[in-house]
């Protein structure tokens, strides 16, 4: 099985839609996918045809199938620095060292493109899983927060962050995602 990390193309809305949309709707099978999958879909179809400058997209595919998807904004952020938007991982490919790989590149990317930035994500409260990840690669809780998904009701968050100067480590402690 090879896998293999390239730029997101404007083929790949629907893939990264669905598996973004799919992400949300795991915790609530009550809701349903329609609405909200179609709503990304116009969303990643607006992202990848008229990206900003500051947009950083990457994709992992093994043997030519969608698997994984990250997401950063470089500097969006005055005080907390580049935006981890999206990492999302198929659950087939999770605990396989993916979503490691992914944050080492959008790390590598935003020492390279902002290297005064820090890096910051906001992740659902009740996402124990990629709340210890994300600590397990040194970030930060820096607290509590509201957000209001499309299509849902306010959802209690944490924001994490890196400070400009740990960036670096996510390299170490992300290690190449081929374990």
């Amino acid at each position: 099985m090879t896998l293999e990390f390239r730029a997101a193309q404007i083929a790949d809305a629907t893939s990264i839609a669905a598996l973004h949309a799919g992400s949300w709707l795991v915790p609530r099978d009550e809701y349903s996918p329609g609405p909200i999958l179609d709503e990304r879909k116009a969303v990643w179809h607006e992202r990848l045809s008229a990206p900003p400058a500051n947009q950083f997209v990457v994709v992992a595919e093994e043997d030519r199938r969608f698997a994984a998807f990250v997401c950063a904004y470089g500097a969006d952020d005055s005080r907390w620095g580049t935006l981890l938007d999206n990492l999302h991982v198929r659950s087939a490919w999770q605990g396989r060292g993916l979503g490691r790989s992914l944050m080492a590149r959008a790390a590598d990317w935003c020492i390279a493109k902002y290297p005064e930035s820090g890096l910051y994500l906001s992740v659902l409260e009740q996402n124990k899983r990629a709340r210890a990840f994300y600590e397990r690669l040194g970030a930060t809780d820096g607290g509590g927060e509201t957000w209001v998904p499309p299509g849902f009701i306010d959802a209690p968050s944490r924001r994490y962050a890196w400070e400009r100067y740990q960036v670096a480590m996510i390299r170490g402690l992300a290690g190449d995602g081929t374990d």
